[in-house]
């Protein structure tokens, strides 16, 4: 097999059907591997490779699925930035396949057609995680490693690549299963208390969901509707609870609520809306952030924070008030 079929076998064994993509050179033997695979993979072919790329992360959008693009390195690559820029801040589980010079010029400065400084050191500022496959018999475990990236942790943007060459070099390729994703850490016990203090003590709590807790939109209901909490979003975190529910509330009807606010609650959410756009705080108000990203509870520090999945404090604050122990 070579790698660009193991790039492609990875793909649809992970669950995909579709690919955004621009051909050329450097890429084509990706296309002989798609071609190959038939009505297993669909390619929509762009006129450009930003095209190729905001293609995808709409996709991603849309479905919350990860979505697959496919570019030529150097200006092609860039070319497809701005949409990988986006994906990284949107929380987009975007994949970046592109190839690159042949692989005994890489880091070689020959001047290559569309040859970069290093590529790969690129892309891994614009990623959340990015590799290279060198051989055929690495792919596999690149592309589980990959899909394990877009399942894990804080959603963003990952990219592999591979040279010219290597796209078309054969070897015996031992399939690898999808991973697991890598399980969410467990939030401070002490965290964990000090939330459900300020919920238990709040008059007037207001729920604020962003893109991170778009797979707990039923947990935030149950939560919203033990606590009676209203629940709001900016952008990202539309339709987590509709505005149609009890429970939804506009923007508009947020901040006439906000002005009375006592305790805010981000779930999944940057608060954005809160520090950048209303700028304005009721007194006393207290915060409470879940996020399963660590620097966010750095960027702005809550009273209580915790580092976990959105939807497991959801649930787990839900199942402790409803026992009545706030310690669970």
């Amino acid at each position: 097999m070579t790698a660009a079929e193991a790039v492609v076998d990875g793909m649809i064994a992970h669950g995909l059907d579709t690919i955004y993509a621009l051909p050329g050179v450097q890429n084509d033997l990706l296309f002989e591997a798609l071609f190959k695979a038939g009505d297993k993979m669909r390619v929509i072919h762009t006129r450009h490779e930003q095209g190729a790329a905001y293609m995808a992360l709409g996709a991603a959008l849309a479905t919350g699925k990860p979505q697959a693009y496919s570019v030529v390195p150097g200006p092609g690559l860039l070319n497809s930035g701005a949409a990988l820029c986006t994906a990284y801040g949107a929380t987009a589980p975007v994949l970046c396949i592109t190839g690159n010079i042949q692989s005994h010029l890489i880091g070689r400065g020959r001047g290559q057609l569309h040859e970069l400084p290093d590529q790969l050191a690129l892309l891994r500022g614009l990623t959340k995680w990015s590799e290279r496959i060198n051989h055929p018999t690495e792919a596999g475990a690149v592309m589980a490693e990959a899909f394990r990236q877009l399942r894990s942790g804080r959603v963003r943007p990952v990219a592999v690549e591979a040279p010219w060459d290597v796209f078309g070099m054969r070897a015996e390729v031992t399939p690898v299963a999808p991973l697991a994703p890598l399980a969410p850490p467990l939030p401070d016990p002490a965290a964990l208390s000090a939330a459900a203090a300020l919920i238990s003590g709040a008059r007037r709590p207001l729920i604020m969901v962003g893109a991170g807790a778009l797979d707990a939109g039923e947990a935030v209901l149950q939560l919203a509707q033990l606590i009676q909490a209203p629940v709001t979003a900016h952008r990202s975190g539309k339709g987590i609870v509709s505005e149609e529910s009890p429970y939804g509330m506009s923007l508009v009807a947020a901040w006439d609520y906000w002005k009375s606010c006592d305790l805010l609650i981000g779930i999944g959410s940057r608060l954005e809306l809160q520090h950048l756009r209303w700028r304005w705080f009721p007194k006393e108000l207290k915060v409470i952030r879940i996020d399963i990203d660590p620097t966010e509870m750095v960027r702005l520090r809550p009273d209580a924070g915790m580092v976990t999945d959105a939807q497991w404090v959801a649930q787990r604050k839900t199942s402790a008030d409803r026992s009545g122990s706030s310690s669970n």
